[in-house]
């Protein structure tokens, strides 16, 4: 918990809108003491509350009309200055305004599916919702909401014929019915999915949408600083303390979609391999219901609610996948299952040499015993293991690791380097704080190669630039990481309180701190950018920090003093070997390939509601996707074992033996773990010639 300014606000009986006015300022105040860059509260800050506000009340612009936001106008350059009053004028009028255009839109869909689409018209959906403007008229809002539920109705259609056709083909006494009645059917699914949709808004009330204003306001700070009504703080402290039962995928709300921004190690989603980041959410189906609900502009909390639920039951996801693409993937609930967010090693024998990787899927630690388990420790046992079998060099793999502990990132930043600063953290109005490795021993002095990616985020950042600025290995994956550099606390909210009869006020997620590199970069925005890039699917695609509303900048401070590791080696020829490599590489040009593709795939706007050419898109598609399998078919040279312990907990376990025979095949088909490894044989042989060179001089001159 943060520390700041004291504060009390004494509550009276008050009516709802005396609490929400009671919210705003203690939002505010709190936002102003603790937030890292408190926002001056002026025009500019209202001109951006009120385009997240509209955007979170209507991403998809089909309830507003122009005429509404031009009346809403009028407020635009007010927001900071009813926060400061405490005026609720603004809010109750889009409120008010939002419920009536609700009430309309209900009548209309139902309208609009009494009558059969014609898939044969040449008609497309533009499915840029962020650049069409507001509809003028009831004519143009009837439009709209035509193509939507068109093009809803036409991807049901779409998968009934393909799924008809299968079941033809495998039972030709199957009953089959006319396009005409598939249509039928698949109009009554959209029918009852958006009427679940707007059943979900029906069940918000004022307080809700207030929550969604608040959020509003709170998210112009920074992407990470968020308020959570009761309830939500409720959600979230059942998801921290990682009793919550669901698909273990964190999500995030753009516009109208829920997007995958995490897999968790040692989830159901993890373990069943078919859902990665990057993909969205469209409908969610019980195993003991005939048909799924699109999710397609629900709130984040509601779809939620759909997706987690008791484990050992399954959920359908339909997703829509980074290529464009659209599954359906059965998920069987559970919990994540602890030992796969530890630390893991494998032994890797290339011809007559050996090697160790260790991968790392977070930064966790026991916030009640820090002694008692942590990264850091099962990163030093890994090692200590791997040394037993005399390898010649260690990759820690820190791919997909979200970060974690700051402390752990420091602890293993110390297994490599003798002692000094590995991270610069500054806080509103403090001195900077340099956090040390104090401790010089050295676990592993030989050659080092850590692996990103762009989901390598906060923790993983600091290991990876500590180790890049000390010159003490080789970083190689993505362009950069993540670029996550701040730090959040959260407050509750009704601490700030003598007395409350306003009931629980929630809490808030305030961001309170940054990351600094030792050299005085910050890791916000840049993260860490990889001395050997090696493309992969997210290559040509805006993912990370730099992908949010309203990143914090990126900015220096003085470098911390430190000295470069002793045992340098020409890092600069290493490099410019491994680029090399990967010119000549074929599965490395395949995947670059397909990452343009996929880029282009996503920039298209424009999706046909005609049937032939919609199925015509899909067969091209899945054309591609067939060509681009071949990066599946990749095998190294390299051999992958377990280490003795884990051999004999394998005896006695044969689900770990799974586990582990399933990460030695996906590391074996990996072309990054095989250059990564190419890149330790590399620093070997120069640390072979500079040791050779070192004793020679020496004998010259003695």
């Amino acid at each position: 918990m943060v520390g700041v300014v004291s504060c009390s606000f004494t509550a009276k009986q008050k009516s709802n809108e005396e609490r929400q006015k009671l919210l705003i300022d203690l939002i505010s105040f709190v936002l102003d003491k603790a937030h890292f860059d408190a926002r001056i509260l002026n025009d500019e800050f209202s001109q951006e509350v009120f385009e997240a506000y509209m955007n979170r009340l209507d991403p998809q612009k089909r309830y507003f009309y122009k005429s509404d936001i031009e009346e809403f106008n009028i407020h635009k350059n007010n927001i900071d200055d009813y926060i400061k009053n405490k005026e609720l004028d603004f809010f109750f009028l889009t409120y008010e305004r939002l419920q009536q255009r609700l009430i309309a839109s209900k009548a209309l869909y139902v309208d609009i599916l009494e009558n059969k689409f014609d898939f044969t018209e040449k008609e497309a959906i533009n499915v840029d919702y962020e650049n069409i403007d507001y509809v003028k008229n009831e004519k143009e809002m009837r439009e709209r909401w035509h193509e939507r539920l068109k093009y809803s109705t036409l991807s049901t259609f779409y998968d009934k014929i393909e799924e008809q056709e299968k079941d033809v083909e495998k039972n030709p006494d199957f009953e089959v019915k006319t396009k005409e009645e598939i249509e039928a059917e698949s109009r009554e699914i959209t029918k009852n999915s958006v009427g679940e949709f707007f059943d979900f808004n029906d069940d918000l009330n004022e307080k809700d949408w207030f929550a969604v204003y608040i959020n509003a306001i709170v998210e112009s700070y920074d992407p990470h600083t968020y308020y959570f009504a009761p309830k939500d703080k409720d959600r979230f402290d059942i998801s921290m303390s990682g009793k919550l039962e669901g698909i273990g995928a964190r999500l995030q709300k753009k516009n109208d979609n829920i997007k995958i921004v995490e897999v968790i190690s040692g989830g159901p989603a993890w373990r069943g391999e078919e859902v990665e980041v990057g993909d969205i959410i469209l409908k969610v189906k019980q195993e003991d219901e005939d048909e799924a609900v699109s999710i397609v502009g629900m709130r984040l909390d509601d779809a939620v609610s759909l997706i987690k639920g008791p484990k050992g039951t399954k959920v359908t996801l339909t997703l829509r996948r980074v290529d464009g693409s659209i599954d359906d993937v059965v998920i069987t609930r559970d919990v994540v299952e602890l030992e796969e967010t530890y630390a893991k090693s494998s032994l890797i024998e290339k011809e007559d040499k050996k090697f160790g990787l260790i991968n790392l899927p977070k930064f966790y630690f026991n916030a009640e015993d820090y002694d008692s388990r942590n990264a850091a420790s099962d990163v030093k046992q890994e090692i200590e293991r791997l040394k037993e079998k005399n390898i010649d060099g260690l990759v820690i793999d820190l791919r997909n690791n979200g970060g974690g502990s700051l402390k752990t990132a420091v602890d293993v930043a110390g297994l490599f380097i003798k002692t000094g600063p590995v991270v610069q953290v500054k806080s509103r109005g403090a001195r900077k704080q340099v956090l040390e490795d104090e401790n010089p021993s050295i676990v592993w002095d030989g050659p080092l190669v850590i692996m990103v990616n762009e989901l390598s985020a906060s923790a993983s950042e600091i290991l990876a630039a500590a180790i890049q600025d000390y010159k003490r290995g080789i970083i190689i994956g993505s362009k950069q990481t993540y670029g996550k550099g701040t730090v959040q606390s959260i407050i509750d909210l009704n601490r700030w309180l003598r007395s409350n009869n306003n009931g629980d006020l929630g809490a808030i997620k305030v961001t309170t701190s940054k990351f600094y590199r030792i050299n005085g970069g910050s890791t916000q925005l840049e993260g860490v950018k990889s001395d050997v890039i090696v493309p992969d699917r997210y290559s040509y695609i805006e993912i990370g920090e730099k992908d949010q509303e309203n990143p914090l900048p990126y900015d220096k401070i003085a470098p911390a003093s430190y000295e470069n590791w002793t045992n340098l080696v020409s890092y600069e020829d290493i490099i410019a070997r491994s680029k090399e490599r990967m010119e000549k590489n074929d599965q490395i040009r395949l995947i670059d390939e397909s990452a343009k593709w996929l880029s282009l795939r996503r920039d298209m706007k424009k999706v046909s509601l005609r049937y032939d050419d919609y199925k015509g898109d899909i067969e091209e598609n899945e054309k591609k996707l067939k060509y681009f399998e071949k990066i599946e078919d990749y095998k190294s040279d390299l051999e992958f074992k377990s280490l003795p312990y884990e051999l004999t907990k394998i005896e006695l376990d044969t689900v770990l033996g799974e586990k582990r025979k399933r990460w030695h095949k996906n590391l074996k088909s990996d072309v990054y773990v095989d250059e990564a490894i190419n890149v330790l044989e590399d620093i070997e042989m120069e640390q072979y010639k500079a040791n050779i060179g070192a004793v020679g001089n020496k004998k010259a001159h003695d």
